[in-house]
């Protein structure tokens, strides 16, 4: 018998290979960062194929590191940078353009112009999304509308549409030799395409975006075995895709209504399971499918997502020079007690949840001939436990359920300093698993209960285990005061860009 899933976790900035034990302990991991591109200010994309010949190695590696061969793995299971959208020849595998990444601002006019005299909210009935740039929808409209010949070959049928997770999928199953044209429904989910009711693209937002149905891939559950690899995996089932915040759901075992994850990685995502139950948001966040296993019926969730979180941190080392390595920057900010003052709102790519105001930019306010890279280092780490904050603010306010704990994982997680401003700015204890990466976790579990490696989600459950607890040591009225002086300097970022 197979001893091991495999995980391939592709992100924003780097794409990871993880292989675990039925014990769900990590046997092996790999990593590579691929090309951030920024064609234009407020345009982010990838290289598709960058982003597979990463794949590929970071596969191979990893099994080496483990000493083990394909027959040794159960299944593959994907998560995945949501969003981001790739169009590609069938016949030959090659993309028609970059890929335009979630955080790309692009298509802001166009967003504006399909709401019409309706506005944001044309398609939330449907989708559970607001008209924003962040979705997938608007920016395949944007490829079709500009890419030479993308348009013809989509009615053709040469030309295929998909988020990461089926671009993987279609190469990792025989690519322009057979590949398997898959999405699942939490990728699908973010489209803004997919009926939230239906599972299935929508027809009438098809039309008025003017997308070709034919170019769409067949939307499937989060768990059920899409076709078999080839290849160095040959013969092993690709057996589950979630987009990565709904595998940190999966792998922070958040399976029941109530339960609440924060994923910190490039953003911020916190979701809140509301079960079997659809709940229309009034606060600024998003309704989405958490996950469906099988044929079981879907669990969805509310969202607030947050466009920068380490990449705030990415930005003080690579554009501002004031830190060495990422990791430099809780020993910076933790050289000084507090901010001196300095409030940073990293409205990089306007402000997502609950905002959803794409002409807001960044600032840094509060500055005195005081202030030095320590305070902004630290007021960059309070930025991020800010941004959560008001999220979780307006997740109580839809629920009408306090959150008495917020599960936390991702890669900042390491970070304590910001994990004891999380759980001060929040007021409630903030809780790290032992194994922090549970988008590649949610990945597995997905994966082995699709082939029998597990047995349902009671057992997924049953593995989670606690590592460290944060508890707020922030006095009430200090709370209260800072909160209010965030919300001033988040009011400083509102109408920067104008028409």
């Amino acid at each position: 018998m197979s001893r091991y899933i495999l995980a391939i976790d592709q992100g924003t900035t780097s794409t990871r290979c993880m292989i675990f034990d039925h014990d769900s302990s990590p046997r092996a991991m790999a990593q590579l960062e691929h090309t951030q591109i920024f064609p234009q200010p407020g345009w982010v994309e990838h290289d598709p194929l960058e982003i597979w010949q990463r794949t590929q190695a970071v596969v191979a590696s990893a099994l080496a590191q483990a000493q083990l061969s394909r027959t040794d793995i159960a299944a593959i299971g994907i998560t995945n940078q949501r969003e981001t959208t790739v169009v590609w020849n069938r016949h030959t595998g090659t993309p028609y353009a970059n890929a335009i990444v979630w955080q790309d601002m692009r298509t802001d006019t166009l967003c504006r112009e399909l709401g019409g005299s309706v506005g944001a909210d044309r398609f939330r009935a449907q989708t559970g999304l607001p008209l924003a740039t962040y979705f997938s929808g608007p920016k395949l409209r944007w490829l079709l509308d500009n890419v030479p010949g993308l348009r013809a070959a989509a009615h053709n049928g040469d030309a295929l549409f998909g988020t990461i997770d089926t671009f993987l999928i279609w190469h990792l199953t025989g690519g322009s030799q057979g590949g398997i044209h898959v999405t699942d429904v939490t990728n699908a989910g973010r489209t803004m395409l997919m009926n939230l009711h239906t599972l299935q693209w929508d027809a009438d937002i098809l039309a008025a975006m003017e997308i070709p149905a034919q170019m769409l891939p067949s939307i499937r559950s989060s768990s059920e075995v899409y076709g078999t690899a080839v290849g160095i995996l040959a013969g092993v089932p690709v057996a589950a895709a979630l987009g990565d915040q709904h595998a940190a759901m999966v792998g922070q075992a958040c399976v029941h209504p109530g339960n609440v994850k924060n994923t910190y990685g490039t953003g911020c995502f916190m979701l809140l399971n509301t079960g079997n139950t659809i709940v229309p948001s009034t606060h600024g966040l998003l309704t989405t499918v958490a996950y469906q296993f099988g044929n079981q019926p879907p669990v969805y969730a509310l969202e607030g997502s947050i466009a920068i979180a380490g990449a705030l941190v990415q930005w003080l080392r690579d554009n501002l020079g004031i830190i060495e390595r990422s990791s430099d920057v809780e020993a910076l900010a933790a050289s000084v007690p507090d901010s001196g003052g300095v409030v940073v709102v990293p409205a990089f790519s306007g402000l997502f949840a609950p905002h959803w105001r794409s002409d807001a930019r960044g600032v840094i306010v509060g500055l005195t001939r005081f202030a030095t890279k320590a305070h902004i280092a630290r007021a960059a780490l309070e930025a991020v436990a800010w941004q959560t904050r008001e999220v979780l603010d307006a997740m109580e306010q839809d629920s009408g359920v306090p959150i008495a704990l917020l599960k936390v994982d991702g890669g900042m997680t390491a970070n304590g300093l910001l994990m004891q401003i999380q759980s001060d700015v929040v007021d409630v204890p903030v809780i790290r698993p032992v194994i922090s990466e549970t988008t590649a976790l949610g990945a597995i579990y997905a994966a082995g209960i699709a082939v029998g490696f597990w047995r349902d989600l009671a057992e997924v459950q049953s593995k989670w285990r606690e590592d460290t607890r944060w508890t707020p040591r922030m006095d009430a009225t200090q709370r209260t005061r800072d909160y209010a002086r965030w919300q001033k300097a988040v009011d400083r970022t509102l109408n920067w860009i104008e028409d």
